[in-house]
């Protein structure tokens, strides 16, 4: 049984009014676009994040990991200063000084007369026990 409208009421109600028992479409599209736009914000803003990141890797920049790393501590801590400084190591091209100051040495080497170095060794490789460099074997 339904009641009289009242009398200051009009006869056609708008299309966002709906009626008892019914579903509120204004409120899914509102919950729909507002769960749209949250996540495109996101989105958006993790993508902005990581623009230095993705610009130092894309002209291969020597400073690359440091730029990844300030984007990632810039991310988890709120700190905008380690963002824009990420940025501004994404634009600069550091110099090499590792080349010049290899040669440097290379000529100082031969300069004293020292022996050039073996390029077939391994830089990383240190004489251990098991070489029998230091005389003191495994079993010594």
């Amino acid at each position: 049984m339904s009641s009289p409208p009242h009398g200051a009421a009009i006869e056609h109600l708008p299309f966002f009014i709906t009626a008892p028992g019914s579903t509120d479409i204004l409120m899914v599209v509102a919950a729909v676009t507002l769960v749209g736009a949250v996540l495109l914000a996101g989105v958006a803003f993790l993508h902005l994040h990581s623009l230095p990141e993705r610009m130092a890797h894309r002209s291969q920049k020597l400073q690359f990991e440091i730029v990844a790393v300030l984007c990632l501590l810039a991310l988890f801590t709120h700190n905008h200063a380690l963002w824009v400084i990420a940025l501004l190591l994404a634009f600069i091209d550091l110099p090499d000084f590792g080349t010049p100051l290899n040669r440097i040495a290379r000529a100082a080497e031969a300069v004293a007369g020292l022996p050039p170095p073996d390029p077939r060794k391994d830089r990383a490789h240190t004489p251990s026990a098991h070489d029998g460099a230091t005389g003191a074997g495994p079993h010594a």
